[in-house]
């Protein structure tokens, strides 16, 4: 087998020297080629040239699921094709690895190579289904590029509390689950939208469900990790089903105790619910608009102000180890 490893050096839970270890371990396995990203960007361009190439069967991700999604997006730049494309494999380095820990890999570097190995050797794999975002036709934000998620996406005050997290690393700040926990404490401050929303859900068929505050779009469940913790804002989402929402109509401060309580002790079979709680299962084709321009995140990455986003869940659309 011919891989292609993409080690992320800034990865948060991976020292050199660990993925020296992982990178000979694999090496004993397979014609491994590593390379060692230098730029924000630089994983999508390592994955549309596996993508592209006819001698690369596997490739590898070892960082977080920022370096996930650049990969994943590289590997499907012409849309899914899982019989054709090379597989996916994931090494957890990062500070929450939700992607690798929702297929059920261990959330350490070591012990996940392991794991790989011994699917690898068994041949074990299974193919999953993505979400696909793009600017929607006939709005402000129509030329946003289409790119792929693995497990989230959010519009509004989730990804609000992303950029917040992403400016604190710029500034040197780890990251942390008690940074998190921080910036959603001033995001829910300064939020100026948390008690009137301006969110729209539409999806075909049905009446539109307006003025939500907050707006999460679930690829599978967990929706998230806090420490050893698995946060379900979709319990019901899947790698083998479309794409999962939760949409909140109010963030007042006894809403927020209410919805906070209920993802802290939420489970497979319970998440939040409640008047002001909005959830769709199984959706293919869905759009969020919004009154005002929003923070959105994809996958954990801050992308900026939108204010109209769609959405396609894609069944079947990459082939993973595991």
């Amino acid at each position: 087998m011919r891989a292609l490893l993409v080690v992320n050096p800034a990865a948060t839970t991976t020292s050199a020297r660990t993925r020296d270890v992982l990178i000979h371990a694999l090496a004993s396995e397979m014609k491994l080629e590593a390379v060692t990203t230098e730029y924000r960007g630089h994983a999508r361009d390592l994955g549309r040239r596996a993508a592209d190439s006819d001698d690369i069967d596997l490739v590898v991700a070892l960082g977080g699921d920022g370096t996930v999604n650049e990969v994943v997006n590289g590997l499907l730049h012409r849309g899914p094709d899982p019989e054709g494309l090379p597989k996916l494999a994931v090494v957890p380095g990062g500070s929450t690895n939700v992607f690798a820990r929702a297929l059920g890999l261990p959330n350490d570097a070591v012990e996940a190579t392991g794991a790989i190995l011994d699917a690898l050797e068994n041949r074990t794999e299974r193919t999953v289904g993505l979400g696909l975002a793009a600017g929607t036709p006939g709005t402000e934000d129509e030329a946003a590029p289409e790119r792929w998620f693995t497990f989230c996406a959010g519009l509004g005050f989730d990804a609000g509390v992303v950029g917040r997290v992403e400016q604190k690393r710029e500034t040197g700040k780890r990251s942390t689950h008690a940074l998190y926990v921080r910036q959603v404490v001033r995001q829910f401050l300064n939020d100026a939208h948390r008690r009137h929303g301006t969110i729209t859900l539409e999806e075909p068929g049905r009446e539109p469900v307006t003025d939500l505050a907050l707006s999460i779009v679930c690829n599978t469940a967990p929706w998230t990790y806090l420490g050893n913790r698995p946060v379900y804002a979709s319990p019901k989402a899947s790698f083998d089903t479309a794409l999962d929402v939760l949409g909140l109509k109010r963030l007042s401060t006894p809403a927020v105790a209410l919805y906070g309580t209920q993802l802290l002790t939420s489970s497979p079979e319970k998440g939040p619910r409640g008047k002001h709680a909005v959830s769709r299962h199984d959706l293919t084709d869905f759009t969020l608009h919004s009154k005002v321009p929003l923070p959105f995140q994809m996958d954990g990455d801050h992308l900026g102000l939108r204010t109209s986003v769609t959405f396609t869940g894609v069944r079947r659309a990459l082939r993973v180890i595991v």
